[in-house]
């Protein structure tokens, strides 16, 4: 089995509703999301895939929804608290489009330099 990793970085507020504290309020964050794949063979190139390839599929599916918004005012954050865990969820589970035998297998958001949340499924 091969995985990559890419990173990219996105900057957006948002708020927790039900929190008991600070985070209650709106305010924002410079999130860290990275995004893993994972096969099981390696094309003509000897790669998996394009780092390229999955960095443009980033900008396509996080950057281009997420990045300068208001979260709560994005489906489905509209509905579901914001948090670091649910971003990872919802990003893992977007519509990626992947060469074949290729999948996401875990997505990391960092809310700052020290804490972050990951999702992943175990593969069937």
């Amino acid at each position: 089995m091969y995985q990559l990793t890419v990173e990219r970085t996105i900057s957006a507020a948002h708020w927790l509703r039900g929190y008991p504290g600070p985070c209650a309020n709106p305010h924002g964050h410079t999130f860290r999301i990275l995004v893993s794949v994972e096969g099981e063979k390696l094309n003509s190139l000897g790669m998996l895939m394009d780092f390229a390839a999955l960095k443009a599929e980033m900008k396509t599916l996080v950057e281009n929804k997420l990045d300068h918004h208001m979260l709560n005012e994005v489906y489905p954050f509209t509905e579901l608290n914001p948090t670091a865990e649910n971003l990872a969820q919802v990003i893992y589970h977007m519509h990626w489009d992947l060469p074949f035998g290729i999948r996401v297998s875990k997505v990391t958001v960092y809310e700052s330099d020290d804490s972050c949340a990951s999702y992943w499924e175990e593969k069937l």
